[in-house]
């Protein structure tokens, strides 16, 4: 892990001074470009997400769930919900905060090696995907997942998770999430492009700029804005699900509801 740290600390430099290219730099080291097959090594995409702007709508859910035929009741991305308990409010002030989740497309993936046939891999543009025609459903990477953003798909029965939907970023096109979003609160681009919208957010925002689980030291490349830091392991947590009902319609919302607990547990 000692290059891995050495490119996180490089990473968190460069985004306080604001030096885009030296996060890029840090984030392809010769090392890793070379362990890693397809896409363009001179990309590196990454997403930020600003939570002031986020208001919970999961919108970017259901648009990635239609995007990508997420079965039902599994996410490749989710908004979770907090309730926040003020201790010092006599009066009990109950407040809502919402954390946008998805893979991270770490730059140290954990999941990679652990994955016994090599089914989940890294592009040179730093996208962590998955070959269903290799994967064996082990679940091994499900479980080195540090962020809790993966799945095994009931009807492949393959590991599943968010592609920064790949084919369409191929095709010049944004993440369903990203086009989708609302308040405006997803952007995502080209670390290495100087002009891309992330690049200028990332160099504007200096320090402010914050990830999941820093101590695990993956460099994890979706990025927050006003991310609290105690908010920074809470990788778990309940989606606003919707009411959804079956072909013959019955209520599947207390199916649901087990299917997150146990999750969660």
């Amino acid at each position: 892990m000692d290059s891995s740290r050495r490119s996180f600390l490089q990473l968190t430099g460069a985004i306080s001074c604001g030096v885009v290219t030296s996060i890029a730099d840090a984030a392809t080291s010769p090392e890793k470009i070379a362990r890693r097959h397809g896409g363009n090594e001179n990309q590196r995409f990454a997403m930020v997400i600003d939570l002031k702007r986020c208001i919970g709508c999961q919108a970017c859910t259901v648009a990635c769930s239609m995007e990508n035929q997420v079965p039902l009741g599994d996410f490749r991305t989710i908004v979770s919900q907090y309730d926040v308990h003020d201790a010092n409010d006599s009066m009990g002030k109950v407040e809502s905060f919402t954390l946008p989740r998805l893979c991270n497309h770490c730059d140290d993936p954990p999941c990679v090696p652990v994955c016994p046939v090599q089914a989940t891999y890294q592009q040179k543009d730093g996208k962590v995907l998955i070959d269903a025609d290799i994967c064996v459903g082990c679940g091994y990477c499900v479980q080195a997942c540090p962020y809790d953003a993966r799945f095994i798909n009931p009807i492949t029965q393959t590991a599943d998770k968010c592609t920064f939907c790949t084919h369409r970023v191929d095709a010049g096109l944004l993440p369903a999430c990203v086009e989708t979003c609302t308040g405006g609160a997803r952007m995502f681009g080209d670390i290495k492009d100087p002009n891309s919208v992330v690049s200028k957010v990332l160099a504007e925002e200096g320090d402010k700029v914050k990830v999941l689980r820093p101590e695990m030291e993956t460099s994890p490349h979706v990025f927050y804005l006003g991310l609290e830091p105690e908010f920074q392991s809470k990788v778990e947590g309940d989606a606003a699900l919707w009411l959804v009902r079956d072909s013959e319609g019955n209520d599947l919302e207390n199916s649901l509801e087990e299917n997150q607990e146990e999750k969660i547990l």
